[in-house]
């Protein structure tokens, strides 16, 4: 009696979940594009992949490289892509697994984005400044050892998440247990949690309606694959980011917000003395200080951009 007790548990168990992804998966709508411009599509090793073109042609071109997490995508960079396609032609993608883009069940590797983003800048823009958040950094800094680059924007970047965990990743994309795992780290609480703790100084700037599309984004099909590789650590790239930046002959530029925690300031010091980079802190702001004051960000990237009259006072 107690097996019959026990087994029926679980089956109502994993019937639960079941039932509980199942309707997630119908509340996620279609995910609509949230930037200015025109939407385009570059396919990538039969990978359709999204990006949105905005600005003058016969401007520079500035391509944006979101960070990863949890439903992130090209909606990181919607605070600033009205004023930089002022003086740029902006390209602002969504990586593979993310976002607009397809997200097919691979195992994803920094190798794989690095390779991405070489392909992408030297077959669509034409030796493009890039500015990339987070980790993509690193993808960005390996991309341009063998890629046209006119400038590197890094914002916090970092080559290290944590230890890696490839039994996690194997989790994650496991049907039942992996899709309701996946569910509790995409919940909007979840998603809440990370802008509050790691995204935002203040968290009054917290958008709903941000929360709302990182987690539509987020439950896309397919979207659990690129995340569980980033939950893993085994997007983290396997060379030392500040020897890496010191080789480096692209001119690039740090920008760190004073008060993140997640990489903090330090590390910003650290890299720009190791490989003798300007550093720009931004005030009252963390992990996505473009996002949390995109004047200021805009601004300061006026200053290390000062061919582009950014900022209208030039």
């Amino acid at each position: 009696m107690k097996a019959r007790t026990v087994l029926g548990a679980a089956l109502g168990t994993i019937g639960g979940a079941v039932l509980g992804n199942r309707l997630l998966k119908r509340r996620a709508g279609d995910l609509e594009n949230p930037l200015i411009g025109v939407e385009r599509t570059y396919r990538w090793r039969g990978i359709e992949t999204s990006y949105t073109v905005a600005g003058d042609p016969n401007d520079p071109d500035m391509l944006l490289l979101h960070g990863i997490y949890a439903g992130s995508s090209s909606h990181e960079f919607e605070p600033i892509v009205e004023q930089l396609a002022e003086d740029y032609h902006v390209y602002a993608v969504d990586l593979p697994g993310f976002g607009r883009s397809e997200r097919p069940p691979l195992v994803y590797s920094a190798t794989l984005y690095a390779e991405f983003v070489r392909d992408f800048a030297a077959e669509v823009t034409d030796e493009p400044i890039v500015v990339a958040s987070s980790l993509s950094g690193t993808f960005a800094v390996d991309a341009a050892d063998e890629t046209d680059f006119e400038r590197l924007v890094l914002i916090c970047p970092t080559d290290e998440t944590g230890d890696e965990r490839p039994w996690l990743r194997t989790l994650i994309r496991t049907p039942i247990v992996g899709t309701t795992l996946y569910n509790l780290l995409a919940s909007k609480p979840s998603i809440r949690y990370f802008y509050d703790r790691d995204g935002y100084y203040d968290s009054d700037r917290i958008d709903a309606d941000e929360v709302g599309y990182a987690w539509n984004s987020a439950h896309q099909p397919g979207a659990r694959y690129a995340t569980a590789s980033f939950a893993a650590g085994t997007l983290d790239p396997d060379f030392d980011l500040a020897t890496e930046l010191a080789a480096l002959e692209t001119p690039t530029t740090l920008i760190w917000g004073r008060d993140a925690e997640l990489v903090p300031l330090r590390e910003g010091r650290d890299l720009a003395e190791a490989a003798d980079l300007d550093l720009v802190v931004i005030d009252y702001a963390t992990q996505l200080p473009h996002a949390e004051h995109p004047d200021k960000f805009v601004e300061y990237l006026s200053a290390e951009l000062p061919r582009a009259n950014l900022g209208g006072d030039e």
